[in-house]
């Protein structure tokens, strides 16, 4: 089954990124040596986000983020496994579960 750990960060810790920067390579090599890896990213801070909404058939677009809190989703990576204890088990090794905070969530299949 497949699990999205979503990491959500305040601007500080966009911030302080670089000085954490060892942790979460250590912890996405972990998540590769143990074959869970099925993908991931950083994202850019929250101002660089542009969100959509379609109106009818009239496209409305917002600079940002779709809804002003103060954290935001900051990255996210992508593991494999069994069930939903083994994803919490990874979300609790990830940096940012001792950081700020961490979502897991799992994934549809594609159709």
């Amino acid at each position: 089954m497949q699990y999205a750990i979503l990491v959500y960060e305040t601007e500080q810790d966009f911030r302080d990124r670089p000085t954490h920067m060892a942790a979460y390579n250590a912890y996405s090599q972990a998540l590769a040596a143990a074959g869970v890896a099925a993908g991931g990213a950083a994202l850019h801070p929250s101002h660089t986000a542009t969100t959509v909404r379609l109106q009818g058939d009239k496209r409305q677009v917002q600079d940002g983020p779709y809804a002003d809190t103060k954290e935001q989703l900051g990255g996210l990576f992508i593991i494999d496994v069994a069930d939903l204890d083994a994803a919490l088990d990874w979300a609790a090794r990830c940096p940012a579960a001792s950081l700020c905070a961490v979502e897991v969530r799992p994934l549809l299949p594609m159709a």
